[in-house]
């Protein structure tokens, strides 16, 4: 079966509920006549944020469901994990941005298993604090069965180490205790975590460090080990091998503190210190807790303030590890101050797409060759290639700038019209891989009232060049072509904050 035409199309997208009349009518206005190709159609759609490319596939294969869960129009796939996938979503009445986790269809008629997610859910809606992703609403009737929680714009752990291959002390003390004051507020209400582990944490793009998942990892102590290694999920089978090998219930607070421990290693080691081994029977074994590498031997450089945090967390005697979180952040904020961190407001970490953040992290009032401000400039990227944003975070860092990272046009240009005072004092967009909804989003930027006076850059590779002439330039709205050196790119931003800064 052949592509639908374009207007067969438009009548799908309009009977899901994807587009409305009068948008249909824009769109067709826009062409002249109904009779135009079906690519050209869709290019449109998607550089106009009316549809996603996620939804324009589902479309295309003839899909009926899984645009909508509840409320919420589905906009693309975040994420998929053991139990469930994650979706970016909206609130198709309020505009609402939310994440939407669905639990996978394979455990959606399994009583104890949508259960436990259900579970999940409503301490999820019991507990508000700044370091955990709140859940809004949960949903379980039927076959199916959701979440609604906060779209935290960032990365997971796991995916931000992978990146930056290991995390400084300084940076890693300030996440930590992000982490732990999560920990203590949960503790306080009588709640444990129970699957504590890198990808359950994600960071925010201003730097914040905020947990998922809780409860998601309980499991029945007297379970056998057959049955124990049949679980899906991993850290489950880590919390019981240590629970067993130290003989405390599996509601102890402890574990999670040896697990937190873990976490802390793995951020300024790059590597996990529990061994990894594939073999379930093998992750049981208490020789694996006894393998340990401590951290002063995997790094001899860290600091002994870290190293005391990192070593206590995670003695396999409980009664010699930390009793609770607050003992723990106690801690680490006397380590945070030996190991001289500057002010939290002078970070962020680099931030990208599926879901997606993070940006450098510098001193506030670096002097540099670009002339720049006295206080810590910052400029917004929009980037989707990953090594990219790398480049650019390291080259701009060394300049002196904080840098806030988004794969997502559409977003980066929210933020500025809703954040007062700025998101950032400059915004760069790299059309390389972005396409041309680069060029719409640059044009966005400088039409709206309210991000006009922003100072914009956007690049262009040799390829695009012929877009040039779309791109409304003005004295503090520029067009760079690509490849560029670093000095040159940050000569201009130098110029343009400057020029803001003297408006």
């Amino acid at each position: 079966m052949g592509n639908p035409s374009a207007e067969e199309l438009a009548q799908r997208a309009f009977d899901m509920g994807l587009l409305t009349e009068r948008q249909l009518q824009d769109i067709w206005a826009s062409f002249g006549s109904r009779n135009i190709k079906l690519e050209q159609f869709l290019q449109l759609l998607v550089r106009r944020e009316l549809l996603t490319n996620y939804q324009v596939e589902r479309l295309l294969k003839g899909e009926r469901s899984g645009f909508f869960f509840g409320d919420y129009k589905i906009l693309y796939l975040v994420g998929s994990g053991t139990f469930a996938r994650v979706y970016r979503a909206v609130h198709k009445d309020t505009g609402q941005v939310v994440a939407v986790k669905v639990l996978r269809k394979r455990y959606s008629e399994n009583t104890t298993q949508y259960g436990q997610f259900v579970r999940e859910g409503r301490l999820g809606c019991s507990l508000r604090h700044p370091n955990i992703v709140p859940i809004y609403e949960v949903y379980s009737r039927a076959k199916t069965h959701f979440l609604v929680m906060e779209f935290v714009e960032g990365r997971n752990l796991r995916e931000f180490v992978k990146i930056r291959k290991r995390i400084e002390p300084p940076e890693a003390t300030r996440l930590m205790i992000d982490i732990v004051q999560g920990m203590r507020y949960a503790f306080e209400n009588g709640l444990t975590h129970r699957d504590l582990k890198m990808n359950n944490v994600l960071v925010s793009s201003r730097g914040q460090a905020k947990l998922v998942d809780f409860g998601l990892a309980a499991v029945d102590e007297t379970l056998s080990d057959e049955l124990l290694i049949d679980l899906p999920n991993t850290r489950t089978i880590d919390y019981a091998a240590l629970e067993r090998a130290t003989g405390v219930r599996k509601d102890d607070t402890r574990s999670d503190i040896y697990f937190l421990g873990c976490i802390y290693y793995h951020m300024m080691i790059g590597r996990p210190p529990l061994r990894e081994v594939r073999d379930r029977v093998q992750r049981l074994s208490r020789n694996r807790f006894l393998e340990v590498k401590s951290i002063r031997k995997a790094d001899p450089t860290i600091a002994d303030s870290v190293a005391l945090v990192v070593n206590k967390a995670m003695m396999l005697d409980p009664a010699r590890r930390y009793q609770s979180p607050g003992n723990m952040l106690a801690d680490l904020e006397i380590a945070l101050k030996r190991v001289g961190e500057t002010s939290r407001a002078s970070h962020a970490l680099p931030a990208s797409g599926n879901s997606r953040a993070q940006a450098g992290h510098h001193d506030r009032g670096t002097a540099t060759a670009g002339g720049l401000p006295e206080n810590q400039p910052s400029v917004m990227i929009v980037e989707s290639n990953t090594e990219m944003q790398q480049v650019f975070r390291e080259g701009l860092k060394r300049a002196g700038y904080r840098v806030l990272m988004t794969i997502d046009p559409g977003r980066a240009h929210e933020r500025f019209r809703q954040e007062v005072p700025a998101v950032a004092d400059c915004v760069m967009i790299n059309a390389q891989q972005i396409g041309h909804s680069a060029v719409e989003a640059f044009n966005r930027f400088g039409e709206d009232l309210k991000t006009s006076f922003v100072p914009a850059v956007l690049l262009l590779d040799e390829s695009q060049r012929k877009w040039k002439h779309e791109a409304r330039t003005d004295h503090h709205r520029v067009v760079l072509p690509m490849p560029i050196t670093m000095k040159q790119l940050r000569v201009t931003l130098a110029k343009l904050v400057n020029s803001k800064a003297k408006r």
